[in-house]
């Protein structure tokens, strides 16, 4: 019972509406949660063997905060397991029903610039999906470390066919590799679409909002070759882009995007999109 309350008491801290938050997999909980009282032996800044066994504990806990029903099963995500087979309807009313709701306006179209979110971590993208996604009708563009040359050369195609200048704002964590990997989306994006204007800008983390929300440190990688320039340059441990806590992180996203394009015009979009929805269920269902 012990390890219960003390599971529980984290997860409170963390965010009290726990049956409100969006998805998130083991991994970026065990980031955000880079405390004294949740490591073992009580460290805030482990070594690597502490580290994956911290990893291991935050499992053990969140097995058991949701069997207990304090966590809800859907609100931790399973990314690399997947059901392969193709989804079957009951009948044409029920597909119809299904296609409608397929329906996506596209919020952008008449916009004169592009906007793009990039993200370094796949564990996160439950975060930010309701808000880049689902709210601002953008694409999330998740990398899971370094971009491979195909995933950058079809980014670029699309920025080239698109013909506005593009925004591509760029979320990683706050190491050699993290801020390598923005430089290199800048740089190939760039390079593999000479005839677009692209601003690349990194968002998180960086310096100030370490400090602004006291983020947990981790030691940076002695075997990364540009760790000394890190530490150089910046005079601080790493830090996971997950322990930036979520409200934070998707109200720094939207503020990017919001630069952009007023909040009024986009709940206008998604007014309308519900509307021109509920025309296509009415004109398939009476079809079928």
């Amino acid at each position: 019972m012990a390890l219960y309350h003390k599971a529980n008491e984290a997860d409170q801290e963390q965010d009290r509406g726990a049956r409100r938050r969006p998805r998130r997999d083991r991994r970026s909980v065990q980031a955000r949660h880079g405390t004294p009282g949740l490591l073992p032996g009580g460290q805030s800044r482990p070594r690597p063997q502490e580290r994956n066994q911290g990893y291991r504990v935050v499992q053990r806990r969140l097995v058991i905060l949701r069997e207990a029903g304090d966590i809800p099963h859907g609100d931790i995500v399973d990314g690399t397991r997947y059901v392969h087979g193709h989804r079957r309807y009951h009948d044409l009313d029920e597909f119809t029903t299904y296609a409608a709701g397929l329906y996506r306006k596209d919020y952008w179209s008449t916009s004169e610039v592009n906007v793009e979110v990039w993200l370094e971590k796949d564990a996160l993208k439950g975060v930010l999906i309701p808000t880049v996604v689902n709210e601002c009708g953008l694409g999330l563009h998740v990398t899971r470390g370094f971009a491979s040359i195909t995933y950058l050369q079809e980014a670029a195609e699309d920025i080239e066919r698109d013909g506005r200048p593009t925004y591509v704002y760029v979320l990683t964590d706050f190491d050699p590799s993290g801020v390598s990997i923005a430089e290199k989306v800048g740089e190939e994006l760039t390079a593999r679409a000479p005839h677009s204007e692209i601003i690349v800008e990194r968002l998180a983390v960086d310096r100030e909002q370490i400090d602004r929300w006291n983020l947990p440190t981790r030691p940076t990688k002695a075997s990364d070759t540009r760790a000394a320039k890190f530490r150089r340059l910046h005079s601080t441990d790493s830090v996971e882009l997950d322990a930036i806590p979520p409200d934070e992180l998707r109200t720094l996203v939207r503020n990017a995007i919001d630069s952009h394009m007023e909040p009024w015009r986009l709940r206008q979009y998604r007014t309308v999109e519900r509307e021109e929805r509920e025309t296509l269920r009415t004109m398939f269902g009476g079809a079928a």
